[in-house]
């Protein structure tokens, strides 16, 4: 069946397909969802049939906002029995941190890092879900609803230096430029939200420690059903370290907190190979960024973990059979024809 998330993930999935005048029930049936299923928010669903139905809804609409206007319309109750603990933590970035330590209960696809950069601090954060490749309405949606509950818990205090985005801009930015702040940077390295590191340790004026206390007693006495399993954990290790070449066992044993050798045997019992992984997560990523016309092909080679092009024009061709440069000419004459009609923002 695959890695299971809460169906509130898709939470305001009906409003905004209501306003787009899109009836999704034959989408639905085709991905074994209905209206029933999503509405009782605590149900788990196939995480690969959730991103199915965003991006295909996105497509069927000429959308490419979809994902978002669902996550301008999210309030922090829709975290479910996390949101009570993520209302009252002392700073952003203690909620953060609440959103990473209880993702099993939440959207286990999801993965975040906090990385501090002197003044700075990156909110990495990517929607790895399964066998699926990268998906922009997910991304979107996640990148969305963080900043909706920073918004919520510092209000007018919250300033990011910039949302960052792998994908291309979308025609219109309307929508963008209301639900983030800060400046928007398409076609960049990674997704997440950069910001002020006194922004994100800024006091929560709404936290009550005594609350707090109490909802983490609440939490502990649930258990980790549907624990992500090693695979998709190895997954979402790969997707963050291919990009700043560390995407190797043993970058990925020492993230994960095990030694390499307990990590292969895990894989051993999983049927799956790290370096069949990693390789399939590079011809996942490269369609992708392929199809982005801000990349340069030297510089989808540096994301894919490739130090030296003349590597990556090897690989690309023993993937696709052709040179990376004629398949991305191809690509982008094929995507210059296509009709497109955005939605307004």
């Amino acid at each position: 069946m695959g890695t299971l998330i809460r169906a509130g993930v898709l939470t305001n999935y009906f409003r905004v397909a209501r306003q787009l005048g899109f009836d999704s029930q034959l989408l639905l049936t085709q991905l074994g969802l209905s209206e029933a299923i999503l509405a009782n928010s605590e149900r788990r669903i196939p995480v690969s049939a959730a991103m199915a139905l965003l991006e295909e809804s996105a497509r069927l609409t000429q959308c490419p906002t979809f994902g978002l206007r669902m996550a301008e319309l999210r309030q922090l109750s829709d975290f479910g029995v996390v949101s009570l603990l993520l209302t009252h933590q002392g700073t952003v970035r203690a909620a953060v941190e609440t959103l990473i330590r209880y993702r099993h209960l939440m959207n286990e696809a999801l993965v975040m890092r906090i990385e501090d950069a002197g003044k700075k601090v990156i909110v990495r954060e990517e929607v790895v879900a399964d066998e699926a490749g990268p998906s922009i309405q997910g991304i979107e949606l996640a990148l969305g609803t963080l900043s909706r509950m920073c918004g919520t818990l510092l209000g007018a205090a919250w300033h990011p230096y910039s949302v960052n985005f792998t994908h291309a801009a979308p025609p219109d930015l309307r929508l963008h430029r209301r639900v983030f702040k800060g400046k928007l940077e398409f076609a960049s390295s990674f997704n997440g939200i950069v910001c002020r590191a006194t922004n994100l340790d800024f006091p929560n004026p709404i936290a009550d420690p005594a609350m707090a206390r109490h909802a983490q007693r609440l939490l502990e006495g649930i258990p980790g059903t549907n624990e992500p399993s090693i695979v998709l954990e190895v997954r979402k290790a790969i997707y963050l370290m291919l990009p700043i070449g560390r995407a190797t066992i043993e970058q990925v044993a020492q993230g994960l907190e095990m030694n390499v050798r307990t990590l292969q045997r895990q894989l051993d019992g999983a049927d799956k190979a790290f370096s069949d992984m990693v390789n399939d997560i590079r011809r996942d990523l490269v369609i992708h960024y392929m199809e982005n016309q801000g990349y340069s092909l030297g510089r989808i080679a540096k994301l894919l973990g490739y130090s030296a092009y003349g590597s990556f024009v090897r690989w690309f061709v023993a993937q696709f059979g052709t040179a990376p440069l004629r398949w991305k000419q191809q690509a982008n004459k094929s995507g210059e024809s296509a009709d497109k009609v955005p939605c307004d923002g």
